[in-house]
């Protein structure tokens, strides 16, 4: 038996739907990746997928990387995860950005799709845009990841009672906090994009990072 990871009372279905939203989201962030470096202002904005989720905005590009990686690992196992707020976080932006690139960039999709392990082909439309808007919409997720941003500028006590209001939890935030302060990437990031990307797409996105 399958398991896939879950949001709630829902699971993420594994399905070519699933792969694409992750598989663009990862080559759309590690192309400016690599072009920031060409022009040596790396760390001068903030980019990568992970902007749309506004807490997240200030994430390293190569650590959004990592997490999406984290993420779809857990998503295509065979064992069972509860989706933490992080997970949720990229579950959302990865479906966002990619719906966004179908609008906007469809002549970039069969570049990010090449030579993948999937074997996936679309239609890019419209209509595949609010297909991938809707694999998160869809989930059973309380969208507490986009709420956090709102009590940063409250002061403790205010943003205390609102959030004892919105019966939000201050232990299920910590995460979200813990990869503010991550630069360095994890030791299993190239293990966990098995699935996503080839074996030689592996390799090759370890000498752009500069990862073993």
């Amino acid at each position: 038996m399958e398991f896939m990871l879950a949001i709630q009372t829902d699971t993420l279905p594994q399905t070519g739907l699933s792969y694409f939203a992750f598989r663009i989201a990862f080559q759309e962030t590690l192309e400016r990746i690599c072009l920031a470096q060409q022009v040596g202002n790396y760390t001068a904005e903030c980019f990568g997928f992970l902007t749309e989720v506004p807490f997240l905005r200030a994430v390293p590009p190569h650590v959004q990387l990592d997490l999406i990686a984290e993420t779809w690992c857990k998503h295509a196992s065979t064992e069972k995860f509860v989706a933490n707020l992080v997970d949720e976080s990229v579950i959302y932006a990865a479906c966002e950005t990619s719906a966004r690139i179908v609008e906007q960039e469809p002549h970039v999709i069969a570049r990010y799709l090449h030579g993948g392990p999937q074997p996936v082909a679309p239609k890019i439309d419209g209509l595949l845009a609010g297909e991938l808007r809707a694999l998160h919409l869809n989930l059973a997720s309380d969208g507490d990841f986009l709420m956090i941003s709102q009590f940063e500028d409250m002061p403790p006590t205010e943003a205390a009672e609102s959030k004892r209001q919105f019966g939000l939890d201050d232990d299920r935030f910590e995460v979200m906090f813990d990869v503010l302060g991550r630069w360095a990437m994890s030791h299993s990031f190239l293990q966990n994009l098995c699935g996503l990307m080839t074996k030689e797409e592996i390799v090759r996105t370890a000498l752009e990072l500069g990862v073993t």
